[in-house]
């Protein structure tokens, strides 16, 4: 690798919105952003899948499809 071409790499703390605070390497000293592990739903176990089949479900009453029609 050539001498001196590249971005100095330090230590990184990285600010969630929630609070969280965490390490990682980085060109940067700090780092704010809005979600993270500890937040997000999918992570966390929180988010809902039955929303989803409330679509599917809507959409098939809405069509009037019973779910048969594909065979």
């Amino acid at each position: 690798m050539k001498k001196e071409i590249h971005p100095e790499v330090k230590d990184c703390t990285v600010t969630c919105a929630c609070g969280n605070t965490f390490t990682c390497k980085s060109t940067k000293s700090e780092i704010n952003v809005e979600i993270c592990s500890e937040c997000h739903p999918f992570y966390t176990g929180k988010q809902s899948r039955a929303s989803r089949a409330g679509r599917v479900d809507k959409f098939n009453k809405k069509y009037g499809l019973t779910g048969n029609e594909a065979e």
